[in-house]
C-alpha cells in the first residue's frame, strides 16, 4: 500500500487542484472507515446529520403533506438548523431563532404595508434587520430575521395578520420538531471527548518526559533541544485548552436530556471527575516550568549552568520513570488493563534515585551556586511531577473510613 501511495504522490506532484481533490477523498475515506469501526466523532457526525435530515422531512410531512400548506418552506428549514450538537443548544437557539423570525416577519410586513411595494419594503427593512442581527441576545441566529423578511416579501402574498401568524406558526412547528427529534432520538451526549483528551494529555506528557530524558542521557543539552522541549510544552498547553472545551461540552450535553435516554447512549456513561482536569493542569504547569528551566540553563549567555556527569544521568532516569507513569495513567484513562500500578513497581527505584540525586546536589554545592540552583530547581519540579502523576497510596484505615 505504501508503494501505491508513493506512486500516486509522485504522479500528482505539481498538479495542485487534482492533488487537493485526491487528499480530500482520502480524508473522507478515513472518516468513513472510522465511522464503520466503532463509536467516535465520525459516527456522531453521521447520526446528527441524519437526525437533521429526518427532522426536516418530518416537518415537511406535517406542514406540506398533512396540513397541505402551499408555503410550508419555513417549518422544515427551521427544523433542519435546530438539530444542534446538544439538546440545550437546540432549545436555546430555538428561542433565539423563533424571536428573530418573528421580528423579521413583523418588520417586513410593516414595511410592505408602508411602501406597498416589495422592493421598497426590502430597502426599508433589510438594513434595520441586518443591524439587529448583531444584537448579542440573538446569538448566531440574528441573520434569520433578515432571511425571514426576504422569504416573506418574495412569496408575494398580501400583508395581513393571518399571513404573518401563518409564517410564525410554521417557524414554531419547525422549532418543536427539530428540538423534539434532537432530544428524543439518540440525544447527543459528549462524554467521550473528555476521557480522550485526558488520556492524550497524559500520553503527551509522558512523551515529553521521555524526550527530555533521552536528550539528557545523550548529553544533547543545547538551544535546539530546549526549543524542541518548549514546542512540546506549548502543545501540552493547547491540549489542556481542548480538555477544558471538551469538559464544557460534556456538561452542556447532559443538560435537558432524559435519564432513561441517557442509558441508551452507546459509549461511556460517566466522565472522569473534574479533579483529574486540575491534576493534569498542575502536571502541565510543572512540565512547562521544567522545560523553561532547562531552556534557561541551556542558554550560554545566562548565569545558571546545567549539571553534568553521573547526576545528569540519574535525573534522566528519574524523568523516564515519571514518563512511564504518565503512559500508564493514559492507558488507565481509556480503560486499558495495566496490571499493578506504577507506584508499586517503581517506588523503590524512585526513592533510590531521589536519594542519589540528593547526594549529587550536595556534591554540586561545592562546585558553585549556579549548578546547585539549577539541579535543585529541576529536582523540585521532578518531585512535584511524581507527586501528581503517582499520588500517595492511602493507608488501609483511611480507605476503610471512605
Amino acid at each position: 500500500m505504501s508503494a501505491v501511495t508513493h506512486t500516486l504522490r509522485e504522479a500528482l506532484r505539481g498538479r495542485r487542484p487534482v492533488a487537493a481533490v485526491w487528499w480530500e477523498a482520502c480524508a473522507v475515506g478515513r472518516a468513513v472507515r472510522a465511522a464503520w469501526r466503532g463509536p467516535g466523532r465520525e459516527r456522531d457526525l453521521i447520526v446528527q446529520s441524519l437526525k437533521a435530515a429526518g427532522a426536516a422531512l418530518i416537518a415537511w410531512a406535517v406542514a406540506g403533506v398533512w396540513l397541505d400548506d402551499p408555503m410550508a418552506l419555513m417549518a422544515p428549514w427551521v427544523a433542519l438548523v435546530l438539530v444542534q450538537a446538544t439538546v440545550y443548544s437546540s432549545v436555546r437557539q430555538a428561542g433565539q431563532q423563533f424571536t428573530a423570525i418573528c421580528v423579521g416577519a413583523l418588520l417586513a410586513s410593516a414595511a410592505q404595508a408602508i411602501t406597498e411595494d416589495n422592493t421598497g419594503a426590502l430597502v426599508l427593512s433589510l438594513p434595520v434587520l441586518m443591524l439587529a442581527a448583531n444584537w448579542s441576545r440573538f446569538g448566531r441566529q440574528g441573520i434569520y430575521a433578515a432571511t425571514t423578511a426576504v422569504f416573506v416579501l418574495a412569496s408575494g402574498t398580501a400583508v395581513s395578520a393571518a399571513a404573518v401568524g401563518h409564517r410564525v406558526g410554521q417557524a414554531a412547528l419547525g422549532a418543536v420538531v427539530g428540538v423534539a427529534v434532537n432530544a428524543l432520538v439518540l440525544p447527543p451526549i459528549h462524554l467521550r471527548d473528555v476521557r480522550e483528551n485526558l488520556a492524550a494529555l497524559a500520553r503527551e506528557a509522558g512523551d515529553l518526559l521521555h524526550s527530555v530524558a533521552d536528550d539528557l542521557r545523550e548529553t544533547r543539552w543545547d538551544a535546539q533541544s530546549a526549543a524542541d522541549w518548549s514546542r512540546q510544552g506549548a502543545w501540552l498547553e493547547r491540549r489542556l485548552d481542548a480538555l477544558y472545551s471538551a469538559r464544557s461540552w460534556s456538561r452542556e450535553s447532559l443538560r435537558l436530556t432524559s435519564g432513561p435516554l441517557r442509558r441508551l447512549h452507546r459509549g461511556p456513561t460517566v466522565v472522569p471527575p473534574e479533579d483529574e482536569d486540575r491534576r493534569w493542569s498542575r502536571v502541565t504547569g510543572n512540565l512547562t516550568a521544567l522545560t523553561r528551566t532547562l531552556a534557561v540553563a541551556a542558554d550560554e549567555h545566562r548565569t545558571p549552568a546545567p549539571p553534568d556527569g553521573p547526576v545528569l544521568d540519574l535525573y534522566a532516569r528519574l524523568l523516564r520513570l515519571i514518563g512511564d507513569a504518565c503512559q500508564v495513567e493514559a492507558g488507565r484513562l481509556v480503560g486499558e488493563r495495566t496490571g499493578a500500578g506504577p507506584e508499586a513497581a517503581t517506588e523503590a527505584t524512585m526513592e533510590e534515585l531521589h536519594r542519589r540525586l540528593q547526594e549529587g546536589l550536595r556534591e554540586h554545592a561545592g562546585q558553585g551556586a549556579a549548578r546547585t540552583a539549577v539541579l535543585g530547581t529541576l529536582l523540585l519540579q521532578a518531585e512535584n511531577l511524581w507527586a501528581e502523576v503517582v499520588p500517595e497510596p492511602q493507608a488501609p484505615d483511611q480507605a476503610t473510613e471512605q
